[in-house]
Parts: C-alpha cells; sequence; structure tokens
C-alpha cells in the first residue's frame, strides 16, 4: 500500500499554484496575463515580444521574476505586488482536501515560487487557512527560485525539518529533483505524468492521492 511509504513523513511540504487548487480553476492564466503586461510596461515590449521573453525566462530561469532581477534589476516586491492582483473568487473551497490536510501527522508547510501574502490569499479562497504550520514564499529563500538546489536549502533550512522525514507535493516536475536528492519522498500532482527517477508518486489530484494515505 501506499501508505507504508509515507509513514515516515513528520513534514509535508506543499507546492501552492496548481498543486493545493486544480489547473481547471485557471488562476495562474490571471497571473501570466498580468505578467506580460508588466514586461510590456517596464521594458517597452510589444504584447507577443514581452509574451515570449516572459515564457522564456520562466524557462531558463525556473521563474520569469528570476530573468527580471538577473538581467533587468528590477524591484522584486513591487513586481509580485502587482501580477499578484489578480481575482481570487475562481478559486473555491474545498472542505475534503482540508479535512486530508488537517489529518497528517506531523508538520505542514507551503513552499511556493510567489510571495507569502499571495499565497495566504490563495489558502483563504480555497479554506485553507490556519492548516499549515509555516508558508514561505520565494522571498524567504532570497529570491531565488525552485528549482535551484539553494532555493530549497535556504527554505529548508530556515524550516528546520528532517529532510529525510519529509515528503513534496509539486505540480513541476523539475521542481522535485533537488528535494528528492536532499532525500524527502517526491509526489508529482500533474494531468500528466513525467516518469523520471526523482519522481516517486504520481497522480493527477491532491485530494485523490491524500485519500490514499489514509
Amino acid at each position: 500500500m501506499i501508505a507504508k511509504n509515507f509513514s515516515h513523513v513528520t513534514t509535508w511540504v506543499f507546492d501552492l499554484d496548481n498543486t493545493l487548487y486544480p489547473p481547471r480553476m485557471r488562476l495562474f492564466d490571471q497571473i501570466e496575463q498580468r505578467m506580460t503586461r508588466w514586461v510590456m510596461a517596464k521594458l517597452g515590449l510589444d504584447h507577443d515580444r514581452a509574451n515570449r521573453l516572459r515564457a522564456d525566462y520562466w524557462q531558463r530561469h525556473g521563474t520569469t521574476l528570476a530573468g527580471l532581477m538577473r538581467e533587468h534589476d528590477i524591484d522584486p516586491m513591487a513586481y509580485l505586488a502587482d501580477v499578484h492582483d489578480i481575482d481570487f473568487s475562481v478559486l473555491d473551497p474545498d472542505p475534503i482536501l482540508a479535512a486530508q490536510i488537517a489529518a497528517l501527522p506531523g508538520r505542514r508547510i507551503v513552499y511556493t515560487n510567489a510571495d507569502a501574502p499571495y499565497a495566504h490569499k490563495v489558502l483563504a479562497a480555497r479554506g485553507l487557512s490556519g492548516l499549515f504550520n509555516a508558508v514561505y514564499g520565494v522571498e524567504h529563500a532570497g529570491f531565488l527560485p525552485k528549482p535551484e538546489p539553494a532555493a530549497f536549502a535556504r527554505v529548508f533550512a530556515l524550516d528546520g525539518f528532517d529532510p529525510d522525514r519529509a515528503t513534496m507535493f509539486e505540480d513541476d516536475a523539475r521542481n522535485l529533483a533537488a528535494p528528492h536528492a536532499m532525500g524527502l519522498r517526491t509526489v508529482h500532482i500533474a494531468p500528466v505524468a513525467a516518469p523520471a527517477q526523482h519522481i516517486d508518486h504520481h497522480d493527477t489530484d491532491l485530494s485523490a492521492f491524500l485519500a490514499k494515505l489514509v
């Protein structure tokens, strides 16, 4: 049974976007649109060029923010506040998921490439407030993004948990490589599996997977 593979876990690490809510709610579509508009305004590009640059920085640097910081020296907090000024009403509360997370033994944390204030808004909209011992954003990693190993090292050291007794849930398969190397059990939550040595489990839905651990 899958549950036996998690009997040692005392810390549960959750990504935020497209993990603690399903991709069909399309919250990140709003963020990507605001990212593109921000790049247009700040760098003087047309929509198509700005959109391509946004995607290129995400691919090469881990996040669009990381690319903008490294190549244009932008103010990260101003950027984060702007691109996360979105409509959270597209998110539905999920009492089943809330109960499943509450039932997990040990420490529960959120770690996102977004910022912590945004993460708290997402958790509130999903009915998940108060379930986590800590919420870490990219600011807690010194604005280093996943999948950089140094970003995970900073956040995990800040929290102080034992990686050998932890697991991480994440929708972006590349963001599970470093945690796996550090000793965490990894769970890829995404519509399509991405088989790799650093992925221990896959499911299309977080709630469906957590149901297997009961």
